[in-house]
């Protein structure tokens, strides 16, 4: 899967320098690190809502609801600065908003490890936290 992850991502570098002219200004490997905690972490979300689900085409609809909600509230197309109160409190549980807080931290300011190490604790929690809930869940069902 991560293997996977690192063709989407690095064609998705390619596409932004080649057709966009955006050149990355930090450290790739401080992005795929990011990036591989990130997918470890939705990974878990997904594990952990399939764990509540009774089929996977149910499991799928509530993965897309959410990831609709976290892209929606991650900052990317709404500042998180612009947004009332009550959602910017969401966004310190959206991993969403992490990733894309590090991914301008690195493409754009040249943010280094040490720069991105908080955000990237955090998303370490998630990750943690959504796998550990999943394990927990889960139910063998016959």
């Amino acid at each position: 899967m991560l293997a996977v992850k690192n063709v989407v991502f690095t064609l998705g570098l390619l596409v932004a320098r080649l057709i966009y002219g955006i050149v990355p200004v930090g450290n790739l490997l401080v992005l795929y690190c990011f990036a591989s905690i990130f997918l470890l972490a939705i990974l878990g979300f997904g594990l952990l809502i399939s764990t509540f689900c009774d089929t996977q085409q149910q499991a799928m609809f509530v993965m897309f609801f959410f990831m609709m909600i976290f892209i929606l509230m991650g900052g990317l197309f709404t500042a998180i600065d612009s947004m009332p109160d009550w959602a910017k409190f969401i966004t310190k549980f959206n991993p969403v908003s992490y990733l894309i807080e590090v991914m301008r931290m690195v493409i754009l300011k040249g943010s280094g490890f040490k720069d991105i190490l908080p955000q990237m604790g955090i998303m370490a929690i998630f990750a943690l936290v959504f796998n550990t809930w999943a394990v927990l869940n889960y139910k063998k069902r016959s």
